[in-house]
């Protein structure tokens, strides 16, 4: 059995500001160390709920696990090109098969390309087409998670730009349908395996439209 961490460290980043201060000094005398956090549930590795794009829908505590914990299926797009359009032939080629209701996971080894703290990272990024969304669609994953900035507007969004909501494509076509979104996996580049056991569990925060989660696979097991 190995297990690969899939997580996007919550600290210093040009995208967000995360609030994290360090109360006590136990070597001081202090009998606890306490660390606060303050972060938006966006940022770093999460899980997106249908609340956060479609009104009146489940927020994250409706998020069964069973939906972002299990089979999982590695679509290795690692041979994608910089900055240029991911479409449904791409998919289709990288899909070791699989049955419906599985995760399905696009590796592209984006942050192997490019640092996650740089701008690099979201504005020369590859993105979905929405005729690659439907594909995914079409194989009814649980849910699908992205080691890429999936939407072509997430880049706008860095200069203050907003486009209508159907362009935000992975949002529009999966996650209006239930699909389950889990947004900025990184060090994809050291898994081995075609199939893992992934874990994406979001924290339980009631009336949340997103969750920050601990994401990583497992990867040596039967699923």
């Amino acid at each position: 059995m190995r297990i690969v961490d899939l997580s996007m460290p919550v600290e210093s980043h040009f995208r967000w500001a995360p609030e994290v201060l360090v109360k006590g000094d136990i070597a001081a005398g202090d009998q606890f160390r306490v660390t606060r956090l303050a972060t938006t549930c966006h940022g770093f590795s999460h899980v997106d709920a249908p609340a956060h794009f479609v009104a009146h829908a489940p927020t994250i505590e409706a998020t069964p696990l069973d939906r972002v914990v299990g089979a999982c299926r590695v679509l290795d797009l690692s041979a994608c090109a910089d900055d240029a359009p991911i479409g449904p032939e791409a998919l289709a080629s990288a899909d070791p098969g699989g049955a419906e209701g599985e995760i399905l996971l696009l590796a592209t080894r984006w942050s192997a390309r490019r640092d996650y703290k740089t701008p690099e990272f979201w504005t020369e990024a590859p993105w979905l087409t929405r005729e690659a969304a439907e594909w995914l669609l079409a194989r009814r994953p649980s849910a699908v998670a992205f080691d890429f900035p999936q939407d072509y507007p997430i880049r706008l969004l860095l200069k203050g730009e907003s486009v209508p909501s159907a362009e935000h494509v992975t949002h529009d076509v999966l996650l209006r349908a239930g699909v389950t979104l889990i947004e900025y996996v990184i060090n994809t580049a050291e898994l081995r395996t075609p199939r893992v056991l992934f874990s994406a569990a979001p924290l339980l925060i009631p009336n949340a439209d997103g969750a920050p989660a601990r994401i990583y696979a497992i990867e040596g097991l039967d699923v």
